[in-house]
């Protein structure tokens, strides 16, 4: 089954259908941590498909609340409490880029964004503004659940690191906070993309890194080899960093094989 835009209510009533005849535990149920009571909020304009997310959800312990739009969403965020937000790219009104923009500038909430364009750039500049991943459309709801739990396992994983503060050369990386602060005491903001690809590099310093070694443990998902999104990532923590793009001494570029971080100072 693939969830698609634009199916017809005679098309959902089939795949309602044939999720009712699926197996229980379509994913090994080891990947599915029954203590979390996970709450989703999925935010799609498309009825069949949102109602169908829902429903498949429930069978991996994921209640998920479904709405239309920008206003219902901020509504339903100030009704409960979410573990994370399933969105949409393409939405009525304010599109899925302002809203997750909005998400991020007022919680850590995980994003997970879901869009029907290919465009890179739709999904790079998703993930500057702070999603924590993406799926695009049609996409198997096999795949969303497995998504979910990556995102939800990283999360608790990063808010159980005993490792609060973190110090290379003149910064400090606060990893609860998820603040960057320089020598002189400022703050320097960082998306969740950011975050955890400096985290990333602070782990496993002095060693060369593949482009799909840092997607994958920085951004939590599969990858193809030809992505090179992980470039602009590291351009603009380079520029927050103050690391010369053309003479770079902090996240150096091994030509053919990806980039090593080379902190002098490292506590």
């Amino acid at each position: 089954m693939i969830f698609n835009r634009g199916q017809t209510t005679a098309a959902h009533a089939g795949d309602r259908r044939t999720m009712q005849a699926l197996p229980e535990h379509t994913l090994d149920a080891t990947s599915t941590d029954q203590r979390w009571s996970v709450r989703a909020l999925i935010v799609d304009d498309d009825v069949a498909i949102r109602e169908l997310l829902c429903d498949y959800l429930t069978r991996f312990n994921i209640n998920a609340r479904g709405v239309t739009d920008g206003t219902q969403m901020r509504q339903a965020l100030t009704d409960e409490t979410f573990d994370v937000v399933v969105l949409d790219l393409m939405l009525p009104g304010e599109d899925g880029l302002s809203l997750c923009r909005w998400l991020r500038s007022t919680s850590d909430i995980p994003i997970l964004m879901l869009t029907a364009r290919c465009e890179p750039t739709d999904r790079i500049i998703g993930l500057e503004l702070g999603a924590d991943d993406y799926m695009a459309k049609p996409f198997e709801p096999r795949e969303l659940v497995a998504r979910i739990q990556t995102i939800l396992r990283r999360v608790r994983d990063e808010r159980s690191d005993q490792r609060t503060t973190i110090r290379f050369d003149a910064w400090r990386l606060n990893s609860v906070l998820r603040q960057l602060t320089a020598a002189d005491g400022l703050v320097v903001p960082l998306s969740n993309a950011e975050f955890r690809l400096l985290r990333v590099f602070l782990e496993r310093p002095h060693r060369v890194l593949s482009r799909e070694q840092l997607l994958d443990a920085a951004r939590g998902r599969s990858i193809e080899a030809f992505d090179r999104s992980i470039d602009l990532l590291v351009s603009r923590l380079r520029q927050k960093l103050g690391d010369d793009p053309k003479n770079p001494q902090l996240i150096k570029t091994v030509r053919g094989e990806g980039y090593l971080f080379d902190a002098r100072e490292l506590g």
